[in-house]
Order: C-alpha cells, then sequence, then structure tokens
C-alpha cells in the first residue's frame, strides 16, 4: 500500500499522506515519497492547484516512533543526510509551482507544522490541536524553522516554539500558518471549494506569482525593481495575460475558465 495517495480530478490533484495506523507520522519512506510526488508538479501544466491532507482521525504527528527509535543510534553524520532528505521534502512542497492547499484536522504535531507552513492556504477543521513538540524531547524544531519563518514572523511563533506547549485552532491561525477555521467533519467540502476558486485565475499567472514571492525576499532592491517591472511585461504581452485582459474588456469568462 502506498503511503501517500495521490488522486486527480479535472485540474486539481489530491495528495494524501495515508498511514493513519499511526497518525500519518513521517518516516524515510514517507518523506522519499512526497519529496518525489512534489517535484513531480514541476512538469504538470495540466495541473491548477494541489489538495494536501491526512487519512484518519489525525492530520499528521509528525516523526515516526520507529524512526525516532532509529535516530537514537545514528551518527551526528548520519543524522545530518537524514536531515537534509527531511529539509528536500519540505523545499519540493514550499516551491511546487501549483498552489497547494493544506486542510489540517486532529492534531499537527512537530513536523506537521512544517507541512502546513509549506502550503499556500490553510483550512483547519475546529478541535484540531498543534504542537511545536521537538523541544520536550530535547532536541530542536531546526528543520521545519526555515519554513515556518518564511510564513510568519519570529515574535508570534518564539513562545510556541521555545515552550513546546499545545495551542489551538484559533491561537494557529493568528501566527498565520492556518487562514481558516470550519466546523469538524466540513473540512474537505471546504478546501474542495476554495480550490475551484483558486482555478478561476490564469494558470500561469499563479505559478509566476508564487515563483515571484518565493524569490523576491532573497533580492536586493534594484533586483526587485528589475525583476517585477520584467515579470508585469511579459505577463501583459503574452497569450494568457491578453486573453485575460480582452475577456474582461469585453465582459466575457477568460478561455481558462471553461476548462
Amino acid at each position: 500500500m502506498s503511503l501517500v495517495s495521490v488522486m486527480e480530478r479535472k485540474h486539481i490533484v489530491s495528495v494524501r499522506m495515508n498511514r493513519p495506523d499511526v497518525r500519518n507520522a513521517f518516516n524515510p519512506e514517507m518523506i522519499e515519497e512526497l519529496t518525489r510526488i512534489f517535484r513531480g508538479f514541476e512538469k504538470r501544466k495540466d495541473l491548477r492547484a494541489v489538495i494536501f491532507s491526512g487519512e484518519g482521525k489525525i492530520f499528521c504527528a509528525g516523526a515516526d516512533l520507529s524512526w525516532m527509535k532509529a535516530m537514537v543510534n545514528y551518527s551526528l553524520e548520519q543524522n545530518r543526510e537524514d536531515s537534509m532528505k527531511l529539509f528536500s521534502m519540505f523545499e519540493a512542497m514550499a516551491l511546487c509551482p501549483l498552489p497547494v492547499l493544506g486542510l489540517a484536522h486532529g492534531a499537527a504535531y512537530g513536523g506537521a507544522l512544517g507541512l502546513l507552513a509549506c502550503c499556500d492556504e490553510v483550512i483547519v477543521e475546529k478541535g484540531t490541536s498543534f504542537c511545536f513538540s521537538e523541544v520536550k524531547l530535547g532536541i530542536a524544531p531546526a528543520v521545519i524553522s526555515s519554513f515556518v519563518l518564511r510564513k510568519t514572523s519570529a515574535g508570534l511563533v518564539r513562545p510556541l516554539m521555545l515552550s513546546g506547549r499545545v495551542f489551538d485552532a484559533e491561537e494557529a491561525r493568528r501566527t498565520g500558518l492556518v487562514h481558516h477555521i470550519v466546523e469538524a467533519g466540513g473540512g474537505l467540502n471546504e478546501i474542495e471549494k476554495l480550490a475551484l476558486q483558486w482555478c478561476e485565475a490564469g494558470p500561469e499567472a499563479v505559478r509566476e506569482t508564487k515563483r515571484l514571492l518565493n524569490d523576491n525576499p532573497n533580492l536586493d532592491w534594484d533586483q526587485q525593481r528589475e525583476r517585477t517591472a520584467r515579470l508585469i511585461a511579459e505577463r501583459r504581452v503574452s497569450t494568457e495575460g491578453q486573453e485575460g485582459l480582452k475577456s474582461f474588456l469585453e465582459k466575457r469568462n477568460p478561455s481558462w475558465r471553461d476548462l
């Protein structure tokens, strides 16, 4: 049985962690599979959005217990190599050219918060609990910190990462890691509606905008000026940009909404 299920419907793909017996906890095999899946989306021009979720009662409990037991006997270099693979998984998800919509329920602990940080928009069901649990184990939320701090500020998550205390959906929303809170059991319906709304946007424009958002923090002011001016100019003369502008002026739907 695959550790991650992938289903496509029209132009939306659903990626679902499929280890409900261990609360969708990571192990090396799942990390490798998720990395491969998200890297594969770079070649899929036909897709418009990704819905990311977890099977069973819990979204994700972080690291798998068996994997953690093995780590105890890893050397420093083995731990470093292992952590680099984990970083690559989050990176593949964060840099996915498609918008990634996350759905969490039940609980999101440890590395699961890194997954949510890599999503572009997140829905959680009421009653979901969250925890940067690493410090309670004597370790650190090191790998996920790079992705969490791209989405929120250190001032908002510092108390949560340092204390390892459990927090609720409302506090998760205040940090910016979560955008919407829905009734328990209603998350899948809400996220499917949200994905359809995202499909109203020009697919090339969405990909370019996501790339811009990922790149801009790494550019100095002069580079940003050049990059942004060039991008809008290119979009205006592109086939998709011309279609979008003409459809607006002609008061009709652009062609991509009919797909």
